[in-house]
């Protein structure tokens, strides 16, 4: 038998979607979470267009997060098509727009808006219909839902900047894209823990298993959908909702902790790379328990608790945990999780979600809890770059 010839690095990062974005978006959450600490309490100042907190929300919801769901994605899809992985040119063109955008905002000081806004929102869409192609090709239609999440996430970014225009905020926008997100952690968790849960259970600990998505997962996906769009749509509509909205948020946050039960999270706890994604779902619930209470107390530091529950708790260690996961399962590596990958990674990871919930509750250490989250956040992610990097320079 012939060997292959080895592959070059280039044609090693240019195989799969995860090998370029993964990184770019862990080393672009680290440096806008760098970036905006100093920026927020004054030591700093940063020549774009856009106001400090409107760049923070704009740099990790429109470009850290579509990073990694493109290399989610483009991991994923010939799973689910049986086509070849989008890869070669078509993804260098591809992380090459990606970083367009991160460029286009970081010099809006010089260009303006009205030009750095439409290359900012190019990738989205475009990564859509790639995507889009591959599923309608395979006539995958049971994964169409994706791409509705895809294009709310697109038009949430073209709302950002249309209402930071006309309202000089981001209120409905931002909500929608947040909603977005965790709505499709949700949708995509119920795929994935179960079946990590169940094949790892199988191999190691026989006895209960999880219990596959079913009518309940579905019932709660949907009530999930109805109270974030309801959420969205109170932020600046002025309706007198916030008590049956309270209520409703309180409920889904119940539903989600039963849902998340059934999936048997304590047999999990001798493996890191799967306790994990148990821990980075928890704090779903714990959003919409915390917004449900502040909606219910008239309490707006709940409410930016509750937000950093789903962003910097759920889909921070969720994406954390998924990247060490699909990273080592698709290199080849065995599925567990080293103790570099626990205590460097995951464990700051869960300091900097603690963190930035007490600073929105615990008014008077605040700035001491930013600055702790930020530090933990950034050594969460560049942690990854360190000990994954090599990693994904290796053909499997």
């Amino acid at each position: 038998m012939h060997s292959l010839p080895p592959r070059s690095v280039s044609e090693t990062l240019l195989s799969g979607g995860f090998r370029l974005f993964f990184p770019g978006s862990a080393v672009a959450a680290a440096l806008v979470v760098a970036i905006w600490i100093p920026w927020y309490l004054g030591l700093l100042d940063l020549p774009v267009a856009l106001p400090p907190l409107a760049w923070h929300q704009h740099e990790l919801l429109f470009g850290f997060v579509p990073g990694v769901v493109a290399g989610f994605l483009l991991t994923a899809v010939p799973n689910w098509t049986g086509r070849a992985a989008i890869a070669g040119r078509p993804l260098l063109c591809l992380f090459l727009l990606w970083l367009a955008g991160r460029a286009s905002i970081a010099l809006s000081g010089s260009t303006g808006l009205i030009i750095a806004a439409p290359i900012a929102c190019l990738f989205l869409p475009a990564f859509a219909l790639m995507i889009g192609r591959e599923l309608a090709a395979a006539g995958n239609r049971r994964n169409y839902k994706i791409l509705v999440i895809l294009a709310l996430l697109s038009l949430s970014q073209v709302c950002f900047f249309i209402e930071l225009e006309q309202f000089g905020d981001t209120l409905i926008s931002a909500r929608l894209a947040v909603a977005t997100i965790v709505l499709m952690v949700s949708i995509v968790s119920g795929r994935i823990i179960p079946s990590f849960t169940g094949n790892w259970l199988k191999a190691n600990r026989p006895g209960l298993l999880p219990v596959p998505f079913s009518r309940f997962d579905a019932v709660v996906i949907i009530l999930s959908l109805v109270t974030l769009l309801a959420w969205v749509i109170q932020a600046r509509a002025g309706l007198n909702v916030a008590t049956p909205l309270g209520v409703l948020m309180i409920a889904i946050g119940a539903a989600h902790l039963v849902r998340q039960f059934r999936w048997r999270p304590l047999k999990t706890l001798s493996e890191p790379l799967l306790w994990i994604l148990h821990l980075g779902y928890f704090f779903l619930p714990i959003g919409f328990l915390l917004i449900g209470s502040s909606l219910l107390l008239d309490d707006p530091s709940l409410a930016s608790a509750g937000i950093h529950a789903w962003t910097v708790g759920g889909i921070g260690i969720m994406i954390l945990a998924v990247m060490t996961r699909a990273t080592r399962g698709h290199t080849g590596l065995a599925l567990h999780a080293p103790w570099t990958t626990t205590w460097l990674i995951y464990a700051f990871a869960i300091i900097a979600a603690s963190a930035r919930i007490g600073a929105a509750v615990l008014p008077k250490d605040a700035s001491a809890l930013l600055s702790v989250a930020g530090i933990a956040w950034i050594v969460a992610f560049l942690g990854y770059v360190v000990f994954y990097g090599s990693i994904l320079l290796r053909s499997r």
